[in-house]
């Protein structure tokens, strides 16, 4: 697609996540401000009328505008454009209790999103929380969104990066107990994630040279083999072939002062060996607007960095300041991925 002098919108498919999560309520509550509308058009799958249920009982005064009856987007504050997708009885869904027909019907969006970005009919994914439990109860056996894209998209080697304004967390090793990291770990599979996060800093944040610092696994870095040697075994092995492929990486550091340096700006992303590890600091930065990212993919996709919220859902209280960073980084790459 050609350029056009800074007006081009990418289509942004929003998911809409579990629908008796707190999915519906953010989506909601982001379309009603007027912000994401002008960097993008926003395009939700899901549920026409759950959406509209949501709606009306949080009092808002934007409409769904049902694709699959009038064929087209109208793209425009004031109009939710919805894809329907499932045929879901707001009157009967309890909130807090997934099912067979809400897992079936949250892959189902995924799915179809992932396809259409495969086609280049959308631009970029954003996607709303869902629930592992429910995937499983309808069929499903994925640990989550990230192992979907993977399979959908016939992609092996991919990153879970968070990101904010002035934080960027990228994991090696996700969701497995903190006994199992050290046997997850390996050069091959560090250099890997460095490599996938320097290429992302690159061509979807656009950042010309970035500066990657990676984390130790050890107290102190291991303290010279004191406190464990994975730095010398696999760290710093992954850190010199990155440096050989010319990527500007530091040497494994201690982690207690990395990350005050790197959300004061001294780095574009660190390179965590562990989840809490990453989370924990990028949490305390950014709770609230911090977005997922898969890299790697050949398409472009964000998501929330929370779950479904079940203890709050149908109360009104979500807050959609994350799903907003998240559709708002997803058009940003689009439209980078487009000039």
């Amino acid at each position: 697609m050609a350029k056009n002098n800074g007006t081009f919108r990418p289509i942004v498919a929003i998911t809409m996540g579990d629908p008796v999560g707190i999915g519906p309520e953010i989506i909601v509550k982001a379309l009603a401000e007027p912000i994401l509308y002008e960097i993008c058009r926003p395009l939700i799958l899901g549920d026409m009328r759950v959406l509209a249920h949501t709606a009306e009982w949080l009092g808002s005064k934007v409409r769904c505008h049902d694709l699959e009856k009038e064929g087209a987007g109208v793209y425009k504050y004031g109009a939710i454009d919805v894809l329907n997708l499932s045929d879901l009885n707001p009157e009967t869904l309890n909130y807090g209790e997934p099912s067979p027909a809400t897992g079936a019907a949250m892959v189902k969006y995924i799915t179809e999103a992932i396809d259409m970005a495969m086609e280049g009919s959308v631009g970029a994914i954003a996607t709303a929380p869902i629930n592992k439990l429910a995937m499983h109860t309808a069929g499903f056996d994925f640990d989550g969104h990230t192992e979907i894209l993977a399979q959908r998209t016939g992609t092996t080697d991919y990153v879970m990066m968070l990101a904010g304004e002035r934080l960027r967390v990228s994991l090696v090793t996700i969701h497995c107990a903190l006994s199992e990291v050290p046997h997850r770990l390996t050069a091959e599979k560090i250099f890997t994630t460095i490599s996938i996060t320097e290429k992302a800093l690159r061509e979807r944040f656009g950042i010309k040279t970035p500066r990657i610092a990676v984390a130790a696994l050890n107290p102190h870095a291991g303290e010279g083999g004191l406190f464990g040697d994975e730095e010398s075994r696999f760290i710093s092995p992954a850190v010199q072939t990155a440096r050989e492929a010319g990527i500007n990486v530091t040497e494994p550091l201690p982690p207690d002062t990395l990350f005050y340096y790197a959300q004061k700006g001294d780095y574009d992303a660190v390179v965590c060996m562990y989840h809490d590890q990453g989370l924990i600091p990028f949490k305390m930065v950014h709770f609230s607007d911090g977005v997922n990212v898969t890299l790697g993919l050949p398409i472009i996709r964000t998501s929330v960095d929370h779950g479904t919220a079940y203890n709050i859902a149908g109360k009104g209280e979500a807050d959609p300041r994350s799903l907003i960073a998240a559709v708002r980084m997803a058009a940003e790459h689009g439209i980078l991925q487009n000039e």
